[in-house]
């Protein structure tokens, strides 16, 4: 969607004066709820048997991204943005041209308690006002305490490499060797390699110095902060807490293996963490845990057993939360050409069983793959098989044959969303002569998706087909099956790996070659309607809509008695939903939405739902 259209232009115009003459960093004292709110819009998430579900009773999912990289930096002191006029325009672009409707927002231990047993509450107020930029344009919110090797206080001001995450401080206390990494290729080597970074890991799993303990009293100032200065509508909006970037043990004791480390370590720092949470009055708000960072690499030579398989039954109060990067696809020689239908079905599979088997539901919170270096060529078949994992368990081969088999929707933010890229000025490790500008400024990585152009406007460096997608926000029951063909490009190449089965020729006939979704779902009753997103390319004259509930060419807008309408979504920023009314309970129920017919007839439209019924009839 072009950020050009008179309603966008005057929208980002407005944000940027309101930004400039609020007072930086200062929480407002009140907000209304986002505007094109609806009467079943803004309640809080809980997890209720193994999904995500909002006050509605409907089942959720979350699409959107990091943000951001930035908060690893120092040039905006553990912020993501430099005002909160920067973080209302990144807001409305992550709404407008990436359709999200979520962020992993990442915060900075080292900035939150610069001093030790001091929590800046500078910090926690800049944090919350940025944050609110993001719940105002009906966003959701998780924070995320990020840290990656550790702390950048272990580096140099000529090291190679830099880290995130704990305070100098912190690292003072550990007298910590000069860090090295030896032979390297990837920063992420420093992880198993760099006895500095594996140390204090080490020291923060076993609480040496205290300094767990610190973090976790850090931790909680920072959550009764957010409650108590975020309004009651802004805090629904804020889904849970993810206590820990990428845990992982530094070394393990003798005996010790990742599994016994998860069990006796990990597991017990998240209960005092959910603790912390109650304590602050996050009680109703589940924590998205992380297992051991290699529990799921797919390269064999890094996997190890893990993914909390001894926590037992996460329940209600957790979240399973995990991270997938293809480091095959990454190292340019463990994987040649690019992805292909069905990439990482298996890889995706993995985390819904997890999931399942513990009792709950799933979030990928980064994935990704890099839009710049030797690989960069490989990121658009890469980041759209992740996509398709994310849609359905099922490759595009098989989903219209054996649908039933499709899964839960998985939840996901991708890596990462940082209007800065390119534009940094971020002196390495404080070094003035190392001024990093190019791409996320961060270990040389490149992954955003969006840039800020010499006009001052936020727009995509990826596809808008592949981002921009349609996804079931909500859903008034248990979704069965879905699946979205993105038709999404590589170079000059469309991307079509799903296509429509010769076996329903007026669905095909409909279709044609436009991007499409289908999904499947039993209804549970609730008086609040199915919703999907409609990206930009989905304009509302040119959206066709095939559900038992209804066909309909340019859907109406939304009311209480339209069973197929279109709606504004909340926050103001011109995205919009599909709305799908039902009133019933333990039906089956489906919709194909689609922009590429052109006026299809009656004909047309009534022969595709009678495929489309006889389909489900037949798969369900």
């Amino acid at each position: 969607m072009s950020m050009t259209s008179i309603r966008a232009r005057l929208i980002v115009v407005l944000v940027v004066l309101c930004g400039f003459l609020a007072v930086a960093g200062a929480p407002s004292a009140s907000a209304a709820t986002p505007s094109d709110s609806l009467w079943f819009d803004g309640t809080s998430l809980t997890v209720q048997n193994g999904r995500l579900v909002d006050g509605q009773g409907r089942e959720v999912v979350l699409r959107g991204y990091n943000v951001s990289g930035e908060t690893k930096l120092a040039e905006n002191n553990g912020l993501p943005f430099a005002s909160v006029a920067d973080a209302k325009k990144s807001a409305i672009a992550l709404r407008a041209l990436g359709g999200g409707n979520a962020v992993r927002f990442l915060l900075s231990w080292a900035y939150a308690e610069p001093v030790q047993g001091q929590v800046s509450t500078t910090y926690l107020a800049a944090v919350t006002a940025q944050m609110q930029a993001f719940l105002d344009a009906g966003i959701r919110v998780f924070p995320d305490f990020h840290q990656d090797l550790y702390s950048r206080y272990l580096f140099n001001s000529g090291s190679w490499y830099t880290g995130d995450g704990a305070p100098a401080w912190a690292v003072a206390l550990g007298g910590y060797p000069a860090e090295s990494c030896g032979i390297c290729l990837f920063w992420g080597q420093n992880i198993t390699q760099n006895a500095a970074v594996q140390k204090g890991q080490y020291d923060f799993w076993h609480d040496n110095y205290g300094l767990q303990d610190a973090f976790l009293a850090t931790a909680q100032t920072t959550m009764t902060y957010l409650a108590q200065h975020l309004t009651t509508d802004e805090f629904a909006g804020v889904v849970g807490f993810d206590p820990y970037n990428e845990p992982y043990a530094g070394t393990y004791d003798s005996g010790e293996t990742s599994r016994t480390w998860e069990q006796n370590r990990l597991w017990p720092f998240y209960q005092k963490f959910r603790a912390r949470m109650d304590a602050a009055g996050w009680t109703a708000k589940p924590a998205l845990v992380e297992p051991n960072l290699f529990w799921n690499a797919n390269i064999d030579a890094q996997k190890q057993p893990g993914g909390l398989l001894d926590a037992g039954t996460l329940g209600s109060r957790y979240v399973f939360n995990t991270h997938f990067y293809d480091q095959k696809a990454i190292s340019g020689i463990l994987m040649w050409g690019n992805a292909s239908d069905g990439q990482y079905s298996a890889d995706f599979g993995t985390v819904r069983d997890r999931a399942s088997a513990a009792g709950t539901t799933a979030l990928v919170s980064e994935f990704g793959h890099p839009l710049s270096g030797t690989t960069a060529g490989k990121a658009p078949t890469v980041d759209k098989a992740m996509y398709q994992a994310l849609d359905s368990r099922l490759p595009g081969s098989s989903w219209w044959t054996t649908p039933a088999s499709s899964g839960p929707v998985l939840s996901g933010t991708q890596w990462q969303w940082d209007i800065y890229n390119g534009r940094h000025h971020e002196l390495m490790n404080g070094n003035a002569s190392k001024v990093l500008t190019s791409g996320d400024a961060w270990n040389d990585e490149d992954l955003s998706a969006v840039r800020t152009d010499d006009s001052g406007t936020v727009t995509l460096r990826q596809d808008a087909r592949l981002l921009d997608r349609v996804y079931p926000g909500a859903t008034a029951g248990t979704t069965l099956a879905f699946t979205y063909e993105d038709r999404s490009r590589d170079g000059s190449t469309t991307l079509t790996w799903n296509p429509v089965p010769s076996s329903l020729p007026n669905v095909a006939a409909l279709v044609g070659s436009g991007q499409y979704a289908v999904q499947v779902w039993r209804s549970s009753g609730s008086t609040a309607p199915t919703e999907l997103h409609l990206p930009a390319s989905f304009p509302t004259a040119s959206t066709t809509v095939v559900s038992d509930l209804g066909t309909a060419y340019a859907p109406p807008a939304y009311s209480s008695s339209t069973p197929v309408g279109v709606a504004a979504e909340p926050g103001g920023t011109g995205s919009r939903r599909l709305l799908l009314g039902d009133a019933d309970s333990g039906v089956l129920h489906f919709a194909l939405v689609t922009n590429g017919a052109t006026a299809p007839s009656a004909t047309l439209l009534t022969a595709a739902r009678s495929e489309l019924a006889a389909w489900v009839a037949a798969k369900f």
